[in-house]
């Protein structure tokens, strides 16, 4: 499959962006669900304005499934590999470590504000740790 020359423009409609990605414009629809890097604008009339990077992003979809025969989860995480789909949110397995130090400085701060009156500790940035 070779990649298409795209126009030189800002904004492509639905059917514009169905031909240069080579699916019909109902499978465009289908991706922008399962894809939530893809979200083109609407205008007022709600017809689909993809931008050049959503149709650069189509184009990397259509190779993934078509071309190298990717499931559309194996797609999925094969785009965030690339840095083109949303880093994993705090419930994913990447997620659980960032929650636990926020949780550890939570507690440390909810520590701290218990403690006596007068006690003064200096916080610094660098370890986060009462001094």
């Amino acid at each position: 499959m070779s990649e298409p020359e795209l126009p030189d423009k800002l904004y492509f409609k639905i059917g514009e962006v169905a031909k240069l990605v080579g699916v019909k414009p109902y499978v465009l629809r289908y991706w922008e669900t399962e894809f939530s890097v893809v979200r083109p604008g609407k205008t007022r009339s709600s017809h689909r304005l993809y931008r050049r990077r959503d149709v650069e992003t189509l184009l990397e979809i259509r190779r993934l499934l078509y071309g190298e025969r990717y499931t559309i989860e194996g797609a999925k995480r094969r785009l965030r590999e690339l840095g083109r789909a949303p880093a994993p949110t705090a419930g994913t397995a990447d997620g659980n470590d960032l929650r636990a130090r926020l949780r550890a400085e939570i507690l440390e701060l909810y520590r701290l504000l218990e403690e006596e009156p007068g006690t003064q500790r200096q916080l610094t940035f660098g370890d986060r740790r009462p001094r």
